[in-house]
This record gives C-alpha cells, sequence and structure tokens, in this order.
C-alpha cells in the first residue's frame, strides 16, 4: 500500500524555559534544566532514559553490578521507590541497614554515572503490602494521604529520616539524585490494606485533598532536606497535578488489574497506536487527558511497562518485544524521556516478624515482574532489543528531542485488532528526522509488511520509503541526516550509535528483521565497499567520503545489535553473556557459558589484557575467545509426598557468580522452602521458574531445599455441611507435578 504525509507546510510550535522549580546546578558548573519540550544538560538537548530498581528488593551485595547492567543497557536515571514499611515496619524504629542501606545504594549510582529518582511516597503501590505504608498506621485516629497534621506529622518525620541518609547525594551537591517523586497516583489509585484481604476487604484512602496536598509534601520535603533539581508526579488516570512540579506518564499493554472487574480474553490495547501526546486537540486513543495544555511540558514518562508481575487471576509469558516496541511507539508520539517500571525485578524481604510485605495479589517473595533484567539479573531479550534504542537516544537524542510528532491522517484512530494499516509516525523538523515503523501489536500477531510505499514531502524535496518489516519487529529509519558533513538522504536501517577510535569515525546501523537496508547519500559522496542489504552476515562495513569528510559505516544484523555493548573508549564488543565495565575500564564477563566467543570493534581492542586468545577476525570485527573452567551440578529429586519434593544439591562452589536454580513444574503455585523460610514463590505461567541460590549458599551446607506444588484443583467445593466447627474442600482432579529441576552455573570471567 501507499501513504504520504507532507511536511512541506510544518510549523516549529512555540518554546520556552520551564523556569526555577526545573532547573539546579551542581558545583562542578554542570546544569540540567527543562523547557517545554525537554530536558537540557549544559543548555543543549538531554536524553534521558529512566529504569526502575527497588533497592530494598535486592541482597546489597548485587547492587553494584546490576547498575552496572543497567548502565551498559543504557540506562541513565535510576528510579526507586523508598517503601515506608521496608523502612519503618515498626513505629518509631528506622532501619536503613543492609538492602535498606540508602545512603549506599545511591552512592552506588552515582560511582558508575546513574542519575536518581526517589520516589519517596509516602504512598508508592509497587505490588507491596498496603502500597508500601505500615500496618501500624491502620490504627491512627486520621486518615492517611490527606493534609491533616496528623498524617502529615507522621510524614515529616519520615521524610526527615530519608533526608538525613541522603544529605550531600542531590545533583546540587555533586551527588547523582536529580528528582524526587511526590506520593504515587494521588486521586487516581490506592491499595487494599492486606490486615483486611479476604474479609472487610478495606481499601486504603486514594485521596481527595488535590494539588494543596501535592504541594504540602513537596514543601515538607524541602525543609526535610530533599531539595532535588525538580520533583515529579504521576500524571495518568486524572491523578493530583501540580504546576510545579513535572507530569510523568506510562504504558501498560498488559493489565492484570482488569480482571477485578473484566471478563474473558485480554483485549488488545491502544498502546502499540501511534498518538501526539505534545499538542492541544490531538485525538489520542487511549487515557491520555492531562491536567494541563500538553504543549506546555515535555511528554516524559516513568512507568512504560518493561515487563509485567503475573497476577494470580492474569498469568502469561511476557512477549520481550513488546518493550522496544513501545519505546519505539512513545517517542515517536513526542515522550523525550523513556522511563521503564520495572527494569530490574527484585526480592521481597521478609518482615521482623515473619509478616510478608506482598500485596495479596501476587507471589509473596518473587517479583521478578519479568523485568528486561530479572530477579537475578537475568539477561532478557527485552535487555537486549533495548540497547539499540537507548544507543540511539544517547548518540542522536539531542537531534531528535526538538523536534516534533507528524503523524499520516487517521493514525491514532486505527483499531488495535487492524492488521492492514501500516502503522508509522514521523518526528521531524521540517526538513530532517525519523520515520518511526511499528509491527507489534499486543495480544494479536500482525502479519509481515511486503513494500508499503512511505513518501515524505518536505520543502527539501521528498523521500520515498520501501517499507517490509517481519511480525513484532519496530523501526526508526532516518532522512536528512548528517553524518560528521556527509548526507545520507535516507536509508532503511536504523540509527545505533557514533563512535571514535584513533581518528576513525563509525557510524553503526542495524539492519531490522524483514528490511533489506538501503542507504542514498547526497551528491558528491563516495562509497567504498558494500553498502547494500546484509545476506546472512552478522556485519559489514563500507566507508563514504565527501570532499574532505570521511566515516565508516558498520551495518549489523538485529541479533547482533541485541549483543552489543559499548566501552568508555568508544570500542564495541558483541557477546550473547553480560559485559559489566568498571569507572576504570576494567571488564567482566558474565556468561552461562564456559566457552564463549567475544568479537569487538576495532579488530584488535580486545587484546591488551593479555588474558584472551586470538580467533580469525569475523568479517569487519575482531574476535577473541574467553573460556573458564566448566562447572557441573547434578540434582537429585526425592518425591517425599502427592506434592512435595526433597531437591538434594551437590555442594556448591562458592566462587561462581551464582547458582541458578531453575524448575519447570506444572501445577497453581510453587514455594520453595529452606529450613522454615520462604524462599522463593512462584505462579505458574508455563515458563521456567529461576532462582539465583547465591545468598543461600552458607545455609545450603547444612539443609537442602524443598519444593511444594499448591496443585491446580478442577471441580473444587469446599464443603461446610458438618455439624461441629468444621470445612473441607473435595476436588475432581488435581494437577501438581514437577518436572525438571537443575542448577545453572552463573560465570564470571575477568578480561
Amino acid at each position: 500500500m501507499k501513504y504520504e504525509i507532507d511536511l512541506s507546510h510544518f510549523q516549529e510550535g512555540i518554546r520556552f524555559d520551564l523556569g526555577e522549580d526545573f532547573c539546579g546546578s551542581s558545583p562542578s558548573g554542570e546544569r540540567i534544566s527543562f523547557s517545554n519540550f525537554y530536558m537540557e544538560r549544559d543548555g543543549k538537548p538531554f536524553y534521558p532514559v529512566s529504569g526502575e530498581l527497588h533497592y530494598s528488593r535486592m541482597d546489597a551485595g548485587r547492587w553494584e553490578d546490576e547498575l552496572i547492567k543497567m548502565r551498559m543497557g543504557g540506562i541513565n536515571i535510576v528510579s526507586t521507590y523508598l517503601f515506608w514499611n521496608h523502612i519503618e515496619e515498626e513505629e518509631g524504629i528506622f532501619d536503613f541497614t543492609g538492602r535498606r542501606d540508602l545512603r549506599r545504594f545511591v552512592s552506588l549510582c552515582g560511582k558508575h554515572g546513574l542519575y536518581v529518582i526517589l520516589r519517596v511516597g509516602p504512598f508508592d503501590h509497587g505490588e507491596v503490602r498496603n502500597g508500601g505504608l505500615p500496618d501500624w498506621l491502620y490504627g491512627k485516629p486520621f486518615e492517611v494521604r490527606e493534609a491533616n497534621e496528623g498524617f502529615l506529622g507522621y510524614v515529616r518525620r519520615l521524610y526527615g529520616k530519608i533526608g538525613d541518609q541522603v544529605r550531600g547525594l542531590f545533583y546540587r551537591d555533586g551527588g547523582p539524585i536529580i528528582a524526587v517523586q511526590l506520593d504515587n497516583e494521588y486521586m487516581h489509585s490506592s491499595a487494599m490494606w492486606e490486615m483486611t484481604t479476604g474479609i472487610s476487604n478495606e481499601w486504603i484512602n486514594k485521596g481527595t485533598g488535590g494539588e494543596a496536598y501535592i504541594l504540602a509534601l513537596r514543601e515538607i520535603a524541602l525543609e526535610c532536606g530533599l531539595t532535588p533539581a525538580f520533583f515529579t508526579g504521576t500524571a495518568w488516570g486524572g491523578a493530583a497535578y501540580s504546576p510545579r512540579v513535572l507530569p510523568l506518564w506510562g504504558g501498560y499493554a498488559y493489565r492484570p488489574w482488569i480482571f477485578y472487574s473484566h471478563r474473558g480474553e485480554h483485549p488488545a490495547t491502544e498502546e502499540y497506536i501511534y498518538e501526539d501526546y505534545h499538542r492541544s486537540g490531538a485525538v489520542c486513543a487511549d487515557d491520555f487527558t492531562p491536567a494541563y495544555l500538553p504543549e506546555e511540558r515535555p511528554y516524559a514518562c516513568c512507568e512504560m511497562g518493561a515487563g509485567m508481575m503475573c497476577c494470580y487471576y492474569y498469568r502469561f509469558i511476557y512477549p520481550y518485544r513488546s518493550v522496544d516496541a513501545l519505546a519505539n511507539i512513545k517517542m515517536a508520539s513526542g515522550c523525550n524521556f523513556l522511563g521503564y517500571y520495572m527494569f530490574h525485578g527484585g526480592t521481597n524481604p521478609i518482615g521482623k516478624n515473619g509478616t510478608y510485605l506482598n500485596e495479596a495479589q501476587v507471589p509473596k517473595i518473587s517479583y521478578d515482574y519479568q523485568a528486561a533484567l530479572g530477579e537475578f539479573g537475568q539477561i532478557r531479550e527485552s535487555y537486549s532489543r533495548l540497547k539499540s534504542i537507548h544507543f540511539f537516544t544517547r548518540f542522536f537524542g539531542s537531534r531528535l528531542a526538538p523536534m516534533e510528532t507528524v503523524l499520516p491522517e487517521g493514525a491514532s484512530a486505527i483499531d488495535p485488532r487492524d492488521t492492514e494499516t501500516l502503522r508509522f509516525a514521523v518526528r521531524t523538523d521540517g526538513k530532517s528526522g525519523f520515520l518511526f515503523v511499528n509491527n507489534f501489536q499486543d495480544h494479536l500477531v500482525l502479519p509481515p509488511r511486503k513494500h508499503d510505499r512511505v513518501r515524505l514531502v518536505t520543502g527539501n524535496g521528498a523521500f520515498d520509503f520501501d517499507i517490509s518489516l517481519a511480525p513484532e519487529e519496530n523501526a526508526i529509519l532516518p532522512f536528512g541526516m548528517d553524518l560528521d558533513g556527509i548526507p545520507l538522504l535516507q536509508a532503511t536501517a536504523q540509527p545505533v550509535l557514533r563512535t571514535e577510535s584513533a581518528g576513525r569515525i563509525l557510524y553503526v546501523f542495524l539492519e531490522p528483521e524483514g528490511m533489506a537496508a538501503d542507504f542514498r547519500f547526497g551528491n558528491g559522496t563516495a562509497v567504498s565497499g558494500n553498502a547494500g542489504p546484509l545476506e546472512g552476515e552478522e556485519a559489514r562495513l563500507f566507508s563514504v567520503r565527501r570532499e574532505n569528510r570521511e566515516a565508516e559505516v558498520l551495518l549489523i544484523s538485529r541479533e547482533a545489535a541485541g549483543r552489543l555493548f559499548l566501552l568508555r573508549d568508544g570500542s564495541l564488543v558483541f557477546t550473547d553473556g553480560a559485559l559489566l565495565e568498571d569507572e576504570q575500564g576494567g571488564l567482566r564477563l558474565e556468561t552461562l557459558r564456559p566457552e564463549n566467543t567475544l568479537l569487538c570493534w576495532p579488530p584488535e581492542s580486545l587484546g591488551a589484557s593479555g588474558r584472551l586468545k586470538r580467533l580469525p577476525d569475523r568479517g569487519p570485527l575482531g574476535a577473541w575467545r574467553a573460556d573458564t573452567r566448566e562447572v557441573i551440578l547434578p540434582v537429585a529429586v526425592q518425591q517425599t509426598d502427592r506434592h512435595k519434593y526433597l531437591l538434594r544439591l551437590p555442594e556448591l562452589p562458592e566462587d561462581l557468580k551464582d547458582i541458578r536454580l531453575r524448575i519447570d513444574y506444572e501445577g497453581d503455585i510453587g514455594m520453595l522452602f529452606l529450613g522454615n523460610t520462604l524462599i522463593s514463590d512462584n505462579f505458574c505461567n508455563g515458563d521456567t521458574w529461576e532462582i539465583g541460590l547465591r545468598e543461600q549458599i552458607k545455609a545450603l551446607k547444612t539443609e537442602q531445599p524443598v519444593l511444594t506444588v499448591a496443585p491446580l484443583r478442577e471441580g473444587a467445593v469446599v464443603s461446610a455441611e458438618s455439624a461441629m466447627a468444621a470445612r473441607s474442600e473435595n476436588s475432581s482432579q488435581e494437577t501438581g507435578e514437577l518436572k525438571k529441576a537443575e542448577l545453572q552455573p552463573v560465570y564470571e570471567i575477568a578480561l
């Protein structure tokens, strides 16, 4: 099919600075601020990419490497909830030790060049017990989440303790904390008081105080030493808004909460339809109804689904390709601030008196969230695919941020179930820009696109794109792009990054699945090498020259792009594992394999340490070998009752990075105990359940884990016909069985 967008009459929107509520300076002189379009750093457009990690949901010994993984994946801001009931579970007793050591966590973020957003509540949610409120608040003589003297007095005490912990760590002090979020979904959402679940089912007050409550929290925060460059608040669902707080948005296509009232299959959602979120009068298919003129604030996100938990009544295997597709949609629709929830999964701590701190609808311990980085640091396909988009924002975000969204006619009205219409949008300045194309839809598989024609008419002429795209794929295609003085008119390949080494300028592009890469350069440009589509290759290098300007282009496959890491010195490494680079440039490889091949550019860049074995080059990339001793860890399973299994593990070596217990089972819920302690649980969704055992190795020297599988029961009936106070359950059929249990070593190799 043929499509066209006329950009020849494009008019740039009005730009203005947001003022003193949205800016700050560091002691080094660096300054961050906001216009109504985007965030700025030292007066230039800066593209933030935020990923959520809950520090108190992770053993503190894992923090540093997991933060490095996030940075290596292109995250530049870490956002984290501060759950009140993790900090002050018992009234008046505050705990900032171990996994609750906020100061150490924030300091590690700063060490690795990551900004921080603190989401300080008092109400958070996050599928935590009472949304993070301590149980003891239930018995107080005042309503929570209102601007009354009683509640705000306790908030002041909480904020004061937090302020004490992070003193000197704000941006103004040279620290990493740039923002603080006040409450969460205020006047929009709430959670249940867990002590009433299954009985009176009482819900926590969602609030009625509007802007006055938000401003009261802001004032208390400042008085308590929480002094960020700017404050944020969630904006969706009619949440309370203040012009002194940056509104943040999100998007979830997989919505367990709808099954409180919805029956039947999960519907396809509008999350994969292009919109214009930065223009008054734009027709948006979703619930985007801001309490302000959309062009007066940047469209920024904090909760784009980078995964989703399985709830008891809604279980599914998360489609990891949905995440970068959502990022593509948001960017094209005007987003200049990506923010993911959750980027990293976690593990709930157990309360001091054995209280489980989860919300009843989700597992007690595991909060894996099927996130881009799993509960124990597992690398998911979503992490691998997102890197290309995050590198794009790092190297080309300053070009993208000032550009505006232009949609083809009727784009935002496309039915999510429409499998025929091409989904595309443009970010442009009227002469150049990026064509965004998406072929992913949640709860529906879109067919491959074959040779759709898209024409973009600009004041500089027309650009014609031949669009073919595989199912579940998306792409960002440039037009009118400058490559260090060399004009790239257009390309059916996605820009990934720009780097330099020894005076060589290199641009990396990826070839989207189903698309044939084609580069068209301006007159007078000489091309050396094959600039055509890849033909089964993982990478190809060609060079372009115009007058005294020269650059190289590395075209890589989508699969190779998922293995790409960028090092501090500008070199590139391709590997299946997780590459960790510390602040001094030291390299470690976290891998599931004892034998590993790494590719790199420049080809000799991995040889300095002398630890790796050189292999023959693979095309334009150097090839190196990194090996370690293989470890085999057998598991013996003893079924001790109908649905109980003793897992006899061998002595576990302490020199491995981690050891993951992988369990496949059929049933309702799986629970893993070590001694009297529940160490992990899982709502069965058909996927392999993984448990990292690093923190349990000492206890496993004297105890063996026990797996309990709560069965699925068909035709279950509770009998209460006894004359005595007795009840029992009977069912016609039960399904609960362990299929497989194995141990997977996680190796770490110094490179």
